[in-house]
């Protein structure tokens, strides 16, 4: 494809220039982040501010007990970051034996969940500012509260409609009985102090404090499988990027337990076909595209998981050059092929970027996975719980197949492109 400078479309976003970037799907949570470029913190203290900042307005995708994945330029090396949490050790795959499949909501689609854990060793690594300056916007925001926007008004209308009997939702997101509408303050006094407690403890309220025992209390209340002992056995991983290059460009993402690797493995076939002869929006390079990505999620729906558990087939082995030129001549350049694929689950989430003037870059993502995830919403605290358990399959002897303290199959993925130099 051949992509010009001067767009061919009737308008476009005039251009940006600027020393620093914050890029979020929340003008507060813009704010947020350029205020700690203000105080002299780095690109990453300002995507921290901002993802910190997130739970409290955008709660229709993210909340304190999401997941998080991060990949950092920190000016000389790309670093990547899996901070997605395991199953409870009780999640036998015969507690889960005739349900038909993985529950959606409640507690028995929590598990542990990793965003928190990702803020505190994130900072402590790369940021440049005390942790607990990070969290001031989000905590003035949350006590002081916010105007909730028309997008996320009608989000928070359509999930309170589906999750309000959901453990602890309705008392904590349905104030007066009803989601708050478009232009109406919400506040959540609680959330606010459970950040202060996540701030003050770099994380640890949250994995081995008051937190945590909140959080334990709550899923044995509701005979739930979490427990205090799973929680302070989260970790994260740094695991490094994958990558494919198109071009002069090579595109990296996290690799598994994540779906990452399907942009990836569709770029890799695309580079074996003539997709850079034709204008990018033509119909010829949007039906490769498509096809190619139909193959690589149906490789991903078949083989990925938590990379440990894929013994037969590994990411090299999805990867492989002429393993993804023999995919590409499956694809018909005459019409759409109807490949056995399985329609991706939806949800919500939110997706952040930061630069700063010395160079380095931060792609971050978060997510409850659906929406507000599980709809637990753990008293006192505000803290919603996502639902990516969901993400594993009850299919006896697949590599995503539920178990104990296991990492699921996990949809969100940040992105990094690379240049040539």
């Amino acid at each position: 494809m051949k992509f010009p400078i001067d767009a061919p479309y009737p308008s476009r976003r005039s251009p940006v220039l600027a020393r620093n970037l914050v890029a979020t799907s929340h003008p507060l949570a813009t704010e947020a982040g350029l205020s700690m470029l203000r105080k002299g913190g780095n690109a990453l203290d300002a995507a921290l501010a901002a993802a910190i900042t997130l739970p409290v307005v955008e709660p229709t995708g993210n909340g304190l007990g999401s997941d998080a994945f991060c990949i950092l330029w920190d000016g000389k090396e790309l670093h990547g970051l899996n901070a997605s949490g395991r199953s409870p050790s009780a999640w036998t795959p015969e507690r889960f034996a005739g349900k038909g499949g993985m529950p959606q909501r409640g507690w028995e689609s929590v598990t542990v969940p990793g965003a928190v854990s990702a803020w505190a060793e994130l900072s402590q690594r790369f940021g440049k500012l005390p942790f607990e300056t990070l969290f001031e916007p989000a905590i003035d925001y949350a006590s002081r509260g916010f105007h909730v926007t028309p997008i996320i008004g009608e989000l928070w209308r359509r999930g309170a409609s589906t999750l309000k009997e959901q453990p602890g939702f309705a008392a904590h997101f349905m104030p007066g009985g009803r989601a708050p509408l478009a232009g109406e303050i919400f506040r959540t006094p609680d959330m606010a102090e459970s950040l202060r407690l996540i701030a003050e403890t770099r994380g640890e309220a949250f994995y081995r404090g008051a937190l945590a025992g909140k959080i334990a209390a709550f899923a044995r209340q509701h005979g739930a499988a979490l427990t205090e002992d799973d929680l302070a056995a989260h970790r994260n991983d740094w695991c490094g990027t994958i990558s494919q290059r198109f071009g002069e460009e090579a595109l990296h993402e996290i690799p598994p337990n994540g779906q990452g690797i399907a942009a990836l493995m569709a770029l890799g076939m695309l580079s074996q076909t003539d997709i850079a002869d034709f204008a990018p929006d033509s119909a010829e390079a949007l039906h490769l595209q498509i096809e190619a990505m139909k193959l690589a999620f149906l490789d991903v729906e078949t083989y990925v998981a938590d990379e440990g558990s894929m013994h037969e087939v590994k990411t090299a082995h999805l990867l492989d050059p002429a393993y993804l030129a023999s995919r590409a001549r499956l694809i018909d350049r005459s019409r759409a092929t109807e490949f056995p694929v399985g329609a991706p689950k939806q949800g919500g989430t939110v997706c952040l970027a930061t630069g700063d003037a010395d160079g380095m870059m931060v792609s971050y993502i978060q997510s409850n996975y659906a929406g507000f995830g599980s709809g637990v919403v753990v008293p006192g605290t505000g803290i919603s719980l996502q639902n990516r358990g969901f993400g594993f399959t009850t299919q006896a002897g697949h590599p995503n197949e539920v178990g104990p303290r296991k990492r699921p199959f996990h949809t969100i993925i940040p992105g990094f492109v690379m240049g040539a130099s």
